[in-house]
């Protein structure tokens, strides 16, 4: 017999009838040899009614009461579905999160899980019971036993939690779309249905996925080996499914508080080949990784920052028994840069430079639980600078922070690293790593909330980007890209780099007042700000073994005559960054380019 975890969304209790739908479909899953626990949100718009209320009695009500106010909206649902399945015969019964034994920290309005008591659960499933759960809530520890609520994505995180806790078969998230979709089909309706895709392809497209699945549920999933599955509650259609690393023993206690960072990982195999100055237009990037795509060249990381002026850096990686080859592709593309900038100037390949360098290595921290969690990039950041090494490149995505530094320094970063972040097992060479099998790109998703900041002319020592990370961390302001410049230039002599990192917009003005004050402090740092931005990613578990997969999206950007602003990139997703008028046609450009489109639109609520 099978354990299986439902969760049911707002839409999909909705109404009376809707209820009734779920508890047919509930009860189906028991006829078939399973034992069930139902995890449900509060009935469609409830949540949404409660806090009009609130703020028709107050203008600013209190976390404390809000969580007393809004976890009500769960029990009705409980109670309800429990009573749907008890009308058809079946023996349910329903639980608050405080009843089951959710126990998380005292901090109401997202709070994180601690624990699960299991034993009463697991008692009435032993009799043959449904048991209906309250999504969204918990409660502290004795003795104060505050009713706690976990915001964003909770029900998501409470399903996946329990099935955790309960050592489920699966945990299926049902909801008002088939599964998990290659983009956003109200921007794309061409988007298809995924069958599978890994937790980490899942929480690097978490722009794209959250609306579905949220990265804290996958987060938890990845740590302990739960099987999702994401699926439609209206129909039996198998949906998409989540698949995570092998089940490993690791302790329950503090279950959402696990380390931010699971694995260091380095590389010493690679060699860095730039072009300095190149001019700033569409097709740069396309050409110059096209070529390298057509000598069948892997490349590791592509960094491009902000543009200086009309032109840009782009920098890459490579293994080095392949450097003499990559190198010849990027000199031979250099006459072909001559010609004219965005705004028309000519002559522009004169200054084009290349450098390369082999004495480099990349080491990196990796982890589900980075999403949301401002501060760990810093961590890392200020780690190297205490133990004086200077970062020559950074780039990042969503569960991952690289940093290129001098070879020689390669060993006492991995140990420091792993004294910061507590990790007592051997870190992963990246060629030791077994690279998992799967399409070059699984999906494409778009950004168009967040902010492009820049500060330049930072000096090129080690502690910069630590102090500039950590004080935004300190103000909460969670960072997404991150790209230091590889060129070092001289200004008022000394030498700086250009650091580059985007932030939700909201988070914009915070950000440029930390920058402004850093400006001051650094002596002749400028500052950039564009808010009008969007970002664009694929990602796929199989690009690690698929060259060209970044040539081409890059032509694909090209040949609708975007411009790219900046790129970053990891083993498994490339991100670019284009102007914010340009980003649905590129999200589209993209989505087709690699044969995502499927042959029947999909219809999704709004």
């Amino acid at each position: 017999m099978a354990l299986i975890v439902q969760k049911y969304g707002g839409t999909s209790v909705g109404s009376v009838e809707r209820i009734q739908t779920v508890a047919e479909r509930v009860q189906a899953t028991v006829k078939a040899g399973n034992s069930v626990v139902v995890v449900v949100s509060a009935m469609g718009k409830t949540t949404d009614g409660l806090v009009k209320l609130a703020n028709e009695i107050s203008s600013q009500p209190s976390r404390r009461e809000m969580d007393m106010l809004l976890s009500t909206g769960e029990q009705v649902s409980i109670a309800l579905l429990t009573m749907a399945l008890q009308e058809r015969g079946q023996a349910a019964v329903s639980m608050t999160g405080a009843q089951v034994g959710i126990v998380t920290e005292a901090r109401h309005s997202h709070a994180r899980i601690l624990s699960i008591e299991t034993s009463r659960v697991q008692r009435y499933l032993d009799q043959g019971q449904v048991v209906v759960i309250a999504g969204f809530q918990g409660i502290s520890n004795a003795p104060d036993l505050e009713i706690t609520t976990l915001g964003r994505g909770g029900s998501d995180t409470s399903a996946v939690a329990l099935a955790a806790s309960l050592q489920a078969d699966a945990c299926e998230i049902c909801t008002d779309v088939p599964g998990i979709l290659t983009t956003d089909p109200r921007l794309v309706p061409s988007a298809q249905l995924m069958s599978d895709i890994t937790c980490d392809e899942m929480l690097e497209l978490a722009s794209l996925g959250a609306k579905v699945l949220h990265p804290r549920a996958v987060e938890i999933a990845r740590n302990y080996g739960v099987t999702l599955v994401v699926r439609s509650s209206w129909t039996q259609e198998p949906g998409t499914r989540v698949t995570s690393p092998r089940r490993l023993p690791r302790p329950l206690e503090g279950l959402e508080l696990a380390h931010p960072v699971d694995a260091i990982e380095f590389d010493t195999d690679q060699a860095k080949v730039a072009l300095l100055q190149v001019p700033d237009r569409p097709g740069i990037a396309a050409q110059l990784f096209g070529t390298v795509a057509a000598q069948n060249l892997n490349i590791d990381l592509i960094i491009q920052s902000i543009n200086e002026g009309n032109f840009n850096d782009i920098a890459f990686t490579v293994e080095k028994d392949v450097l003499a080859q990559a190198t010849t592709v990027a000199s031979s593309l250099m006459p072909a840069l001559q010609g004219t900038t965005n705004d028309g100037k000519t002559g522009a390949g004169d200054t084009v430079a290349l450098v390369t360098d082999t004495e480099i290595a990349k080491v990196s921290i990796a982890g589900a639980g980075m999403i949301g969690r401002p501060g760990v990039a810093a961590k890392m950041f200020s780690t190297l600078a205490a133990a004086g090494v200077n970062i020559q490149m950074i780039a990042t995505s969503e569960v991952k922070v690289s940093c290129t530094i001098a070879a020689v320094d390669c060993d006492r970063t991995i140990a420091a690293l792993c004294t910061a972040f507590d990790l007592n097992h051997s870190p992963a060479r990246v060629d030791e790593v077994a690279p998992i099998q799967g399409p070059a790109v699984r999906g494409v998703a778009l950004d168009q909330n967040q902010a492009r900041l820049a500060l330049r002319y930072v000096p090129d020592q080690p502690g910069m980007a630590a102090k500039l990370f950590q004080i935004l961390a300190d103000r909460g302001i969670s960072v997404d890209m991150i790209i230091q410049a590889q060129r070092c230039r001289e200004h008022n002599g000394i030498q700086t780099r250009d650091i580059a990192f985007t932030v939700a917009q909201a988070d914009a003005t915070m950000a440029s007042d930390v920058l402004q004050t850093l400006a001051k402090e650094f002596g002749s740092s400028e500052i950039v700000v564009d808010t009008a931005i969007a970002k664009v990613s694929v990602v796929g578990i199989g690009m690690m073994t698929a060259p060209g997969t970044a040539a081409r999206m890059f032509q694909a950007l090209a040949d609708s005559n975007i411009n790219i602003q900046m790129i970053a990139t990891s083993e498994i997703k490339i991100s670019c960054v284009v102007a914010e008028t340009s980003g649905v046609d590129a999200l589209k450009a993209v989505h087709t380019a690699f044969g995502l489109a499927g042959s029947q639109e999909v219809e999704v609520s709004a």
